[in-house]
């Protein structure tokens, strides 16, 4: 296989590789850890004359908690640096455990929580977890900043929101509310060494033992990762059971679109879905505060 020709760039400010990204438009893309998108060069999936590497643009490898703002992780913080973060441990347990969770210790070496996202596979380990606990992008392009859920950045398997000149420089993540629990789950056919076959993110807030606030979030059994609401609504306003936390898994399978690739087959998926929901809402109700 030849290999790919592309030009790499290294800006060292963020309107610069904006500027260069909005002059080179579909030939160019936007590299932050490299991990996808080295190897879909290499496999010739992903076409670039240009790449715009952000290592040198200073403030995008921060991690910040604000006891007001919440979690803001930047665009080239490294899985690696966000699954040993001691305040990400203590306070947002569940996404140091999502990135722990990421392939290999060679891809959380390099790889981005944000490059994670932007790929934007439906098993993408960072999605589930991220999108349960309501978090957003902070986006910057040639018409300005912007602000987007991540309930609206997933538009399809590599497909995103964003628009041809725009980066995106951080996730953001509120402060979860008092007695709010957390936890993420995901299986894979060899350990971490394949991607996640079913993944399930989920946040659990309570008032005494009344369920107030609940996301259960999916990934890898839809064309992107999803919430799924009927399964929420069991739970909603309801006292915590063990019953009703079986019922909210069960209803599970109605919702999700699993499909047969060489991760899992549709049966696997619709088996394993079920158990992994059960288990992470019994552990995050384990997991309130």
């Amino acid at each position: 296989m030849a290999r790919p020709h592309f030009e790499y760039v290294s800006p060292g400010t963020l309107s610069e590789a904006i500027e260069i990204l909005q002059k080179y438009g579909n030939d160019a893309r936007v590299m932050a850890g490299g991990t996808d998108l080295l190897l879909g060069l290499k496999r010739g999936t992903i076409k670039a004359k240009v790449i715009i590497g952000l290592k040198n643009i200073k403030g995008l490898n921060h991690i910040t908690i604000h006891r007001k703002k919440g979690l803001t992780i930047g665009a080239t913080a490294l899985l690696a640096d966000v699954a040993k973060h001691r305040d990400i441990r203590k306070h947002y347990p569940s996404v140091a455990s999502a990135a722990q969770g990421t392939a290999n210790v060679q891809v959380r070496n390099m790889g981005t929580v944000i490059g994670n996202l932007c790929n934007a596979s439906p098993s993408a380990d960072n999605a589930p977890m991220l999108l349960a606990l309501d978090g957003s992008l902070s986006i910057a392009g040639s018409d300005g900043n912007r602000r987007l859920s991540l309930n609206d950045f997933f538009k399809g398997p590599g497909i995103t929101a964003l628009k041809k000149s725009e980066i995106v420089t951080s996730v953001d993540v509120p402060i979860p509310e008092d007695h709010t629990g957390t936890c993420y789950l995901s299986l894979s056919a060899r350990g971490k060494v394949d991607c996640t076959a079913v993944g399930v993110g989920v946040k659990l807030t309570l008032k005494g033992n009344r369920c107030t606030d609940v996301k259960i979030v999916i990934g890898a059994c839809a064309p992107v990762p999803m919430r799924v609401i009927r399964a929420e609504k069991i739970l909603q306003g309801k006292r915590l059971s063990e019953t009703q936390i079986e019922k909210a898994a069960k209803i599970t399978l109605e919702e999700i679109q699993p499909i047969t690739d060489l991760r899992a087959s549709a049966s696997y998926r619709s088996t394993v879905v079920e158990v992994l929901v059960k288990r992470a809402l019994l552990e995050a109700w384990k997991n309130v505060k």
